[in-house]
């Protein structure tokens, strides 16, 4: 293993290959058994899933790896990363277990950890468990064969995480004669998402409801917000709402087809919170991509807009630095605090639905929250994440773009954590500046490091 395994978010890689192979996993499986339990009593991690078909090759080879360290095993099956969070904590587990990419194609799959505290590991924790996979190191720990560990299935999962989101909702507060088109990305949320907005009364327009293992985030989902935005205008419904393929993001449109990112999103509950005196520290919490309209509109409110590197892990410990109960991504991965550990797509459509009706405005209304300065993002693929420091070409054109946008723009220029992209992102008064600076920075970043390559 001379790779780092764990990324921003768990372990990430294309299905039936190392590290998302069956061998790989069973290792992590003992790994994380090992770590994750408690010191005392009885032992259960919880495994959750999308709907990949690597999904259930990965499933019994984690299972088989976490059974073999003592610990038993409680499967969900399919269920949004923020139910197995919740179902985690509820239960007292031990830890919680996602196999899911997320937003990526079918090809690829990821697995990522709960604490028994239903939050994420922390850096120092995921380190250890990787390096318990080293070969040798787990070897004399494995359970003998009266206490090795058993693996159940849990029916209800669904049920429990619904009635979770439903009691998110103000009793005060009804969906019923509101229509809503629906895209669960023929993913996680394809079933318990219906479920709950149906028990709130509102009436669904669906797609994406009909996974068969290849077909997740297949032109559909929060990275294809166009797909439910046609459902909206066709069917002439309230707005629509599209989850990523684990339903910890979401994106909404607004009753023309027109979308509502996560900054919109944020700044709609931030309105409607500290009107009801729900937001504390008058602090939200976004990222570096967060746009400074975005900030600005917070300013008007009296709030500060604190700004966290891209990646939940990031956002969330930010909040707890500050002691904010809100912050998110313009992805639409957004946290509320006081309800769940994790970013959660359909508890913050219900929390975004919420508002619309306290208010009894339509969606459309709220885009006058924010007066957007123009942005930019390429992506570059690449290869190797070489530092851009280390990469003079880059620094120097980077220096230049810094001093063109001073005092009217910024530039941001990072490696993904989840995926081999570069990002260039440019924010500026002008568009036409934005794509200029964009366009040259981006070429620059893809013609060094082809030449290192």
């Amino acid at each position: 293993m001379n790779e780092k395994l764990f990324g921003t978010d768990g372990v990430r890689g294309v299905a039936n290959l190392a590290p998302m192979d069956s061998e790989t996993v069973m290792r992590l499986g003992r790994a994380a058994a090992h770590v994750l339990r408690r010191s005392r009593g009885h032992h259960r991690i919880l495994i959750g899933k999308d709907t990949r078909l690597s999904g259930y090759m990965l499933e019994t080879a984690l299972a088989s790896g976490i059974t073999s360290m003592g610990v038993d095993v409680l499967l969900v099956g399919p269920l949004p990363t923020p139910g197995i969070a919740y179902m985690t904590k509820s239960m007292r587990a031990d830890a919680g277990v996602v196999i899911s990419a997320s937003h990526n194609g079918y090809e690829d799959n990821g697995i990522k950890f709960f604490g028994g505290d239903g939050f994420k590991l922390a850096d120092q924790t995921e380190a250890e468990i990787e390096r318990l996979m080293e070969p040798g190191h787990l070897d004399e720990l494995r359970a003998v064969p009266g206490l090795i560990g058993k693996a159940a299935r849990i029916d209800d999962a669904i049920g429990r995480y619904a009635v979770f989101l439903k009691e998110a909702v103000s009793r005060e507060i009804s969906f019923e004669g509101l229509t809503l088109a629906l895209d669960a990305a023929n993913g996680a949320a394809y079933k318990v998402a219906p479920l709950v907005f149906q028990e709130l009364g509102a009436k669904l327009s669906i797609i994406g409801d009909e996974p068969n293992g290849t077909n997740i985030n297949d032109q559909c989902g929060s990275l294809y917000p166009q797909a439910v935005a046609n459902v909206v205008v066709q069917n002439k419904t309230a707005l629509g709402i599209a989850f990523d393929g684990d339903a910890d993001r979401v994106i909404i449109c607004d009753e023309n087809g027109k979308v509502i990112d996560g900054d919109l999103i944020l700044a709609i509950l931030a309105h409607d919170w500290i009107k009801r005196g729900k937001l504390k520290s008058k602090t939200v919490v976004g990222t570096v991509m967060s746009n400074y309209g975005f900030e600005k509109s917070l300013a008007k409110l009296g709030l500060s807009l604190a700004r966290a590197d891209v990646g939940d892990r990031y956002v969330l410990a930010e909040m707890q630095k500050l002691g904010a109960n809100l912050g998110g991504e313009q992805s639409g991965h957004v946290i509320a605090l006081d309800h769940n550990t994790t970013g959660d797509g359909i508890l913050t459509s219900l929390l975004v639905l919420e508002a619309m009706r306290r208010a009894d405005r339509p969606l459309s209304d709220f885009h006058r929250l924010i007066e957007r300065f123009p942005q930019v993002l390429l992506n570059i693929a690449v290869t190797r994440k070489i530092p851009f420091m280390d990469l003079p070409k880059v620094s120097k054109v980077v220096a230049a773009a810094e001093k063109k946008l001073k005092d009217r723009g910024r530039l941001l220029l990072r490696y993904s954590g989840t995926e081999s992209k570069a990002r260039v992102m440019v924010e500026a008064d002008d568009q036409l500046i934005c794509q200029a600076i964009a366009q040259e920075v981006a070429e620059v970043v893809q013609a060094e490091l082809a030449a290192t390559a």
